[in-house]
């Protein structure tokens, strides 16, 4: 199983970025979803996440401002991001909870990094 995500880059606060990230592989059904970032010298912390039901929970500092959505029948996820901060910076991550014929995993992508500066 293979997460790609795609969607950061650089932009002005007060700006906009949409992250995707693609699950491929054997894949059985996805569970929940995310987003996590890292900024420089700081932990990992969750963003948003969503269950395969669509109930989301977002991290107080994003509320209002980042909808994170999901598409089951392409297996991918989404992180809409509005009203962008400096301190929104960092690298994004995005996490699935997957079900093959072997294991109920979770995976990783990549990373794709998020510069929010004038």
């Amino acid at each position: 199983v293979q997460l790609q995500a795609s969607g950061g880059g650089l932009v002005q606060p007060g700006g906009s970025l949409r992250l995707s990230c693609a699950a491929s592989g054997s894949i059985f059904s996805i569970d929940d979803m995310g987003w996590y970032r890292q900024a420089p010298g700081k932990q990992r912390e969750l963003v948003a996440s969503i269950t395969s039901g669509s109930s989301t929970n977002y991290a107080d500092s994003v509320t209002g401002r980042f909808t994170i959505s999901r598409d089951n029948a392409k297996n991918t996820v989404y992180l809409q991001m509005n009203s962008l901060k400096p301190d929104d910076t960092a690298v994004y991550y995005c996490n699935a909870e997957v079900l093959t014929t072997t294991c109920r995993c979770s995976y990783w992508g990549h990373g794709t990094q998020v510069t929010v500066s004038s």
